[in-house]
């Protein structure tokens, strides 16, 4: 029996394991079709799988003839102290000590900082699927903010529902080895479990009727309406497939 394990692209290394597409003209890896409504592109660009090079730093202060240092000692600001003892807020309960992680932009693949960017809000934004350790399916989702392409999706269709406004499942592939085999159905449905543990009460994905099997990665309605969701919207090329949670 197959061994089947979910991983969450939560760092460089889940990322590279993404899958390739069953078209090799489009790439999940350097995908931003979704994130931006306006330039956004499915097509490979291997350049993007590269590390780019650091931003240069900004010069110190120290020798600017312009900015001499100052002699005066800082200045105390209780909202930048990092010395819970200084400000006394270890034991206050109503103003609780959170770090936010942020999510990584500078020393990774581009799309890894697209997909990083809710740490420590949101979560991970995908999943990769291996059958005895090769992946074989993929998964991207979010919430709707993390999507322009979706929220404007969304605005040519004024009946959807406003409230609760949904997570949303851009992306679901597998390779074209794995077809028919359900992997896609087992990582759709993983998918709407994580959301609903992580407060949703509602999904939404947007296939594209336009496109093919190889080239889309939106499923199709049928595929949806097998996970429970319901047409929400009818519409011959772009329908909106939506579940609650």
């Amino acid at each position: 029996m197959a061994s089947i394990r979910i991983v969450d692209v939560d760092d460089e290394a889940a990322f590279r394991l993404i899958p390739p597409c069953a078209d090799p003209g489009f790439d999940h890896r350097t995908c931003d079709y979704w994130e931006d409504a306006e330039r956004g592109a499915r097509a490979a660009r291997l350049d993007w799988l590269d590390v780019p090079a650091p931003t240069r730093s900004r010069p110190s202060l120290a020798d600017n003839p312009f900015a001499p240092p100052s002699d005066r000692p800082p200045v105390l600001n209780p909202f930048l102290v990092d010395d819970d003892e200084a400000t006394g807020l270890a034991d206050n309960p109503f103003a609780p000590r959170q770090r936010i992680e942020r999510g990584r932009t500078s020393g990774v693949p581009r799309k890894f900082a697209l997909l990083d960017r809710g740490r420590g809000i949101f979560g991970t934004y995908a999943k990769v699927l291996l059958r005895d350790e090769v992946a074989e399916a993929y998964v991207q989702f979010g919430p709707l903010s993390a999507y322009p392409r979706a929220q404007r999706l969304r605005d040519l269709y004024p009946r959807l529902p406003a409230t609760p406004l949904p997570a949303v499942i851009t992306c679901i592939a597998t390779t074209a080895a794995a077809r028919r085999s359900g992997l896609a159905r087992r990582l759709a449905t993983d998918v709407c479990d994580d959301l609903a543990a992580r407060g949703f009460a509602a999904v939404e994905a947007y296939p594209d009727l336009t496109r093919g099997p190889d080239q889309g990665s939106g499923a199709t309605p049928a595929f949806w309406q097998g996970l429970g969701f319901t047409v929400a919207v009818d519409d011959p090329r772009f329908p909106v497939m939506r579940r609650e949670l």
